[in-house]
């Protein structure tokens, strides 16, 4: 099964596709509209789902895979616009600009959104992209996943962007900003307190403790070939694979404050039970049963002993 591509409300490439909605419907038959016969221009009007057709993103304007579905265009004296487009892993749009600003919401997948100057940031649903007028940016799929969002601009004087060269791929793969889920990771520590690492191997083995911090965490961990989140997923898989419960109780506190929910949790482990064998399935499931239940106390402590990273 290929990736979840995914879809954007978007402007960006929609100014050639603004035709008259009753145009669409006359043609199609499949547009219901509110407008009497008197030509009533103040009425309701409605655009069915998929009445209006698909088209093949513009390689000029995108890298990678996108297709886009218009979906509206601004009637005066409004002016905003916005479109469906969808991005397949990998695909994100050419620097650009919006005279008026952009919003994007992101409703699934993850995304990344970048300033020029600034370093790229990851996008999950439930974010809220503002892109201020005039700035020179990008936005598309993470590398391994699709992503969707709404996105919002005006129009001033006729356009609604300014397009400008590519993203490289050196630019697109720059490591990512940490984000909140980073930050909340059990492995952070405040400062001048000692890591986990340093509290469990630091006195017998500081040397492990330090590669444990500057190798695994703040190198394998932060490179940006894969989210956080799917970091995740994968070492909470290869943990219950190999049945070691010890250092499972740590990384589902760590998966949960990546974004991974309960319902991908009990998915993965009744998945592997069918390639990790039954015994290491039902530990697994015990273990994430006590780390789901502390989470939701309220004082979200858990009685279990000392684990490993």
């Amino acid at each position: 099964m290929t990736p979840r591509a995914a879809t954007v409300l978007s402007v960006i490439v929609l100014a050639p596709l603004c035709v008259g909605t009753s145009q669409a419907g006359a043609a199609s038959g499949s547009q219901a509209s509110a407008v009497p016969s008197s030509g009533d221009s103040q009425a309701i009007t409605i655009t069915r789902a998929g009445s209006q057709p698909s088209m093949k993103a513009p390689a000029e304007r995108f890298t990678g895979s996108a297709r886009i579905d218009y979906l509206f265009r601004p009637n005066e004296p409004a002016r905003v616009s916005g479109g469906s487009v969808t991005f397949e892993p990998g695909a994100r749009t050419a620097w650009h600009s919006h005279p008026l600003g952009q919003t994007l919401i992101v409703t699934s997948g993850v995304g990344r959104v970048q300033r020029w100057g600034d370093p790229v940031d990851e996008i999950r649903p439930g974010d809220i992209v503002w892109i201020p007028p005039g700035q020179k940016h990008w936005h598309g799929a993470s590398l391994t996943n699709g992503m969707s969002h709404i996105a919002i601009s005006e129009r001033l004087d006729g356009k609604t962007v300014d397009w400008m060269e590519k993203v490289t791929d050196e630019q697109y793969g720059a490591p990512l900003h940490p984000g909140p889920a980073a930050a909340a990771a059990p492995d952070a520590a405040p400062a001048g307190q000692p890591t986990r690492a340093q509290q469990l191997m630091g006195d017998f083995a500081p040397k492990l403790a330090e590669l444990t911090d500057d190798v695994l965490y703040a190198d394998v961990w932060a490179r940006p070939g894969l989210s956080q989140r799917d970091r995740s997923l994968v070492t909470v898989s290869a943990l219950v694979a190999l049945n070691r419960p010890a250092q499972l109780r740590s990384h589902l506190r760590k998966a949960r404050a990546n974004g991974v929910t309960e319902e991908e949790l009990s998915e993965a482990i009744t998945h592997l039970a069918f390639y990790a064998g039954w015994p290491s399935a039902v530990t697994a499931v015990t273990v994430a049963r006590e780390v789901l239940a502390a989470d939701a106390s309220p004082g979200g402590q858990e009685a279990a002993p000392r684990e490993q990273e």
